[in-house]
């Protein structure tokens, strides 16, 4: 199974944070969590999972993004896809990512998501692998339930499933993923959500005060 990771977001929440703090902002992906950035450990993550090859999607600071994954050596252990107009909602991005390579298994997961653990991502694969039609189904990270799931609200990346599924439903769109979700449920597509390793892995970081938690609650572990 390979994995696409999206890096290509406008940071827009970070910045109006830093902003309000009357600091220089930083791109959250570049902030760190003991003495690492927030992208490399989530691709560091996904490297000790059951992941065969990465991507990672670039648009807006692409520059910036390029350059750290070369101060770690990484951009030589990846594949990195740019979209040529960075002015795309997130469908568009795993479409630009997507369409020369629909046929295979992936993990879709979000650059910033550092917490996201080896075991939750091997987890996922492994229910993906042992549905009963795996070119039929997602297996998610929970929200709310575990187990097969009847309902999408709420849901988001990470998640594994087949390029082409998704790719069918997300050709020619512009938007976020759960409205897609969302509709692929009610056209039968099975859903499995997974439990967490750990509950940091349901955060997200969308604003400074949600980086403060995280750090702080590794740091002081």
């Amino acid at each position: 199974m390979d994995a696409i990771v999206t890096a290509a977001g406008k940071n827009s929440r970070m910045i109006n944070d830093f902003k309000k703090m009357n600091k220089k902002p930083i791109h959250k992906l570049k902030l760190k969590l003991q003495d690492k950035e927030i992208l490399i450990h989530t691709l560091e993550n996904i490297f000790q999972s059951d992941i065969d090859n990465v991507s990672v999607c670039v648009g807006h600071y692409k520059e910036e993004i390029i350059e750290l994954l070369k101060e770690y050596s990484l951009d030589v252990k990846l594949n990195i896809v740019v979209n040529e107009n960075p002015d795309v909602g997130l469908t568009k991005t795993i479409e630009n990512a997507l369409k020369n390579n629909m046929d295979k298994y992936y993990l879709f997961a979000a650059a910033d998501q550092p917490t996201l653990s080896s075991k939750t991502i091997n987890s996922m694969i492994n229910v993906l692998k042992n549905s009963p039609d795996p070119t039929n189904t997602i297996s998610i990270l929970r929200r709310r339930k575990i187990g097969k799931l009847d309902t999408a609200e709420g849901l988001g990346m990470p998640f594994c499933c087949y390029g082409k599924l998704l790719y069918d439903y997300i050709s020619n769109e512009n938007d976020n993923l759960n409205p897609i979700l969302r509709k692929m449920i009610s056209d039968g597509v099975e859903f499995y959500a997974v439990e967490e390793d750990n509950e940091l892995e349901l955060l997200n970081i969308n604003h400074y005060d949600d980086y403060l938690r995280i750090k702080n609650e590794i740091e002081e572990n």
